[in-house]
């Protein structure tokens, strides 16, 4: 019994001046490959690095392409399809399942607790306020999306509070959201980074939000496990998926 062909993995990253996030997308995607050694896993950048989408995607017939971005903001509903239209209007024959961003998921609530262990904070301590950082976005969606998930995480563990904050574009900024619980009596206030890699949103947040009081920032997500289980989990959802964008 032949089998078919396992579908190649694009994985679409941001792509940073800072080198320490593509070596970071580099171990991720290693860890992927380690789960799944059947499968063909390139990286793409969508600014700063290279390998272009185009151009990871230009020996392949057939493709997932799977943003690593922790929401669906811009690049996810703009930049990505565009590119996308683009090489199979070049190459007719290609055809691309598009994947979904990572988050919102219960996996990067997860990663976010993980990350917080290994900090040293206690998880559902009714005494912590915790400070959820996203990048931010020009995107009002992506930024609901990032209060939402902070109201969900507040519900599903007895913490003093969850509350958003983002690094640009929207308020309240990370250092203010810190100073505004630790005036409301917060005993403790932790910063969880919902950030995939270190960079300068990473070193700005850490900075700032120490300087405001902060007792602990802890890790961005970097290559946890569970992104490992999320980004296979992805791409089995697009694979499955009726809607993908191809030209025959």
């Amino acid at each position: 019994m032949r089998h078919s062909p396992v579908v190649p993995l694009v994985a679409v990253a941001h792509g940073s001046r800072d080198p320490r996030a593509a070596a970071v997308v580099a171990t991720l995607l290693d860890q992927v490959r380690l789960a799944r050694p059947d499968l063909d896993i390139r990286t793409a950048y969508l600014d700063h690095a290279p390998p272009t989408l185009a151009k990871a995607l230009a020996t392949l017939d057939t493709a997932v392409v799977l943003p690593l971005l922790l929401t669906a903001a811009y690049h996810t509903r703009v930049d990505i399809p565009a590119a996308l239209r683009e090489a199979t209007a070049r190459r007719p024959r290609l055809t691309v399942h598009l994947g979904d961003a990572l988050g919102p998921h219960p996996l990067l609530t997860a990663a976010l607790e993980r990350r917080l262990s290994e900090a040293g904070i206690p998880l559902g301590d009714p005494d912590t306020a915790v400070v959820l950082v996203s990048a931010g976005s020009s995107d009002a969606r992506a930024n609901a999306t990032i209060t939402r998930l902070a109201t969900e995480w507040s519900r599903s563990r007895p913490w003093w509070s969850v509350t958003p904050a983002f690094a640009s574009a929207t308020t309240p900024t990370p250092a203010t959201e810190v100073t505004r619980l630790l005036h409301t009596g917060a005993p403790r206030v932790v910063v969880a980074p919902y950030l995939l890699a270190p960079g300068h949103f990473a070193d700005k947040v850490t900075r700032e939000t120490l300087s405001a009081g902060a007792h602990t920032v802890s890790g961005v997500l970097g290559a946890a496990p569970e992104l490992t289980t999320l980004i296979l989990t992805r791409y089995t959802e697009a694979l499955h998926r009726r809607i993908h964008i191809a030209s025959a």
